[in-house]
């Protein structure tokens, strides 16, 4: 195979929903990159629906898992079998127009120390390019405070007013390149995560490595959000404000710690946990004392991400 199309492993992890997955792989079927590995992991689900893969997509390799790993965990099984120079993440809610991962690789060449690459992450449109809505064309960093960042671009019309290709805070998970080379210096995912924020770890990780995190907002990518665990369960409600103060225990300085755990205190858990209150929603006002009661101390770490060496 020429050097212009170095192999890319295309990873998927699937949870239940066998459905959206299938849209991902007869999206991948009219993509003409001719190097192309795509590995499906299937992360514990509740019904073995694998065959119907094999059968429909034999050109997939499937990779199952007993237990649900979480999404850093299902992502970094497949990690140790790609083959590719370069790992393509995708959540199995998405689809991907022809030309995207061509131009995602070109990024590598022309900028230097990029260590990971989004594209434009556009919602799941009615029609396609028709009132397509933005979802995400970069991240500013998370605010030492309030551990809070601004996704650039959400909710507007996309009219390509964003074409440059340009340096970001933090890839998506939902669609994010990385070369074999930074996985194998930098590590995997950080597991205990489970899910959101081990792609914003990981991007500090990367950073902190002396690599740069790029948007290249000329390429989309088409995301179905939320399906796997729906827009306000009380799983997400967990995971997102547990893994936010983790996420800063992880990746600020002492100082930095100080005045967000006051604006914390002081700010977050009685602004939210009256908003539930009102709202007469006590199982999320449970659950989000919950996630913030697991980051008392210093929570035991039960999963590591191992560093690749292949």
């Amino acid at each position: 195979m020429p050097d212009q199309y170095p192999l890319v492993s295309l990873i998927t992890v699937n949870y239940n929903q066998i459905g959206v997955t299938c849209e991902l792989f007869d999206s991948l079927r009219t993509i003409d990159y001719p190097n192309l590995e795509i590995i499906l992991v299937d992360n514990g689900s509740k019904v073995d629906e694998t065959p119907v893969i094999a059968t429909k997509y034999p050109e997939v390799k499937i990779i199952i898992s007993e237990e649900n790993l979480g999404f850093a965990g299902g992502n970094n099984l497949a990690v140790e079998e790609a083959k590719g120079e370069y790992l393509f993440f995708i959540n199995n809610d998405t689809e991907i127009p022809n030309g995207t991962i061509p131009k995602l690789l070109a990024a590598f060449d022309k900028i230097p120390n990029l260590g990971m690459i989004s594209p434009k992450l556009l919602y799941w449109p009615k029609q396609k390019g028709v009132n397509e809505i933005i979802q995400y064309v970069g991240a500013t960093p998370v605010s030492n405070v309030t551990a809070r960042n601004k996704i650039l671009g959400e909710m507007e019309p996309d009219n390509n007013q964003y074409t440059e290709l340009k340096e970001t805070a933090y890839a998506h998970g939902a669609a994010m390149m990385v070369p074999r080379k930074v996985i194998n210096e930098v590590g995997m995912m950080f597991e205990d995560f489970f899910l959101y924020y081990e792609e914003l770890d990981w991007c500090e990780q990367i950073k902190r490595a002396g690599y740069k995190i790029y948007i290249e907002p000329n390429v989309h990518v088409y995301h179905k959000e939320s399906i796997s665990v729906g827009k306000m369960s009380t799983l997400k409600t967990y995971y997102l404000n547990r893994n936010r103060i983790y996420f800063m225990k992880r990746n600020r300085s002492t100082i930095s710690l100080f005045f967000f755990t006051l604006f914390l205190i002081f700010v977050t858990v009685p602004k939210n946990v009256l908003m539930f209150i009102l709202k007469g929603d006590w199982d999320h006002a449970k659950v989000f004392l919950k996630a913030v009661w697991w980051n008392v101390g210093s929570p035991k770490t039960t999963k590591k991400s191992k560093l690749v060496t292949a």
